[in-house]
């Protein structure tokens, strides 16, 4: 008999499964034993991609956990291109509803933070407007002004020291107490990680969005200080457009 593909891959992927009907040996005997080496040595490596992908989320969880824990997310979510770099593109979603991963609530934030970070470093270059482009702004249009971002930007949101949490693990240090809603942008060839205020991520969202300038502000509330924000966008050549 002749095995399909899809009998194949499921069976691959499944310890539980026999060998797909027609895996055999020179010999025509079922060729189970090698069938079973080469599918614990395709769950090892697509393991491996996981920890790789993800070796905060891993060293949260506990290599022993992370280990077991990939080992049901790759059945659920086998790979769809022999492209490995971007493998694990469902990780944040799939934490998200594991029932073992809820005891670190903050697991899922973690990994779209390092998914967000592999995005950003292999996003198209681009060029970064100038930082004098918005004081040549007429202050009367600014309110209506819009903001193209680069590729490689992306805004984590988070009631957690999301940040803090990243820094500690992987350069030590201690964590915040105050909610982190963490940037990931690209101002040079390795991407670059930054806490902002709830507030920052509040008007920073509206800009991604597509919201003028003065809309956004009005999710800073009375008094915001755009100085901050707008100088840190700046310093990590994360505006590419104004459009007015």
């Amino acid at each position: 008999m002749i095995t399909t593909q899809s009998d194949f891959r499921a069976a691959l992927l499944d310890p539980s499964s026999p060998a797909p009907d027609g895996v055999q040996n020179p010999d025509g005997v079922p060729a189970t034993k090698r069938f079973d080496v080469y599918r614990n040595n395709v769950a090892v490596s697509l393991t491996d991609a996981l920890e790789t992908a993800f070796p905060v989320v891993n060293k949260l969880a506990g290599t022993d956990f992370f280990r077991a824990m990939a080992g049901v997310y790759l059945r659920a979510h086998p790979p769809t291109s022999p492209v490995m770099m971007f493998y694990g593109e469902d990780m944040p979603d799939f934490l998200a509803g594991f029932g073992p991963a809820q005891s670190v609530p903050y697991l899922q934030e973690m990994a779209r933070l390092e998914l967000a970070l592999r995005h950003s470093y292999h996003a198209a270059d681009v060029t970064p407007i100038e930082p004098d482009a918005l004081a040549k702004i007429a202050p009367d249009t600014l309110p209506n002004v819009t903001f193209g971002f680069a590729p490689s930007v992306h805004l984590i949101a988070s009631n957690f020291p999301l940040h803090s949490i990243w820094w500690a693990n992987t350069h030590g240090g201690d964590i915040a107490k105050v909610a982190q809603p963490t940037l990931i942008t690209r101002p040079d060839f390795d991407p670059a990680v930054d806490a902002l205020t709830r507030k920052q991520a509040a008007v920073l969202a509206a800009l991604i969005n597509g919201d003028p300038l003065g809309k956004a502000l009005q999710n800073g509330g009375a008094g915001f200080d755009l100085g901050p924000l707008l100088g840190l966008l700046l310093s990590r050549n994360a505006l590419i457009s104004i459009n007015t």
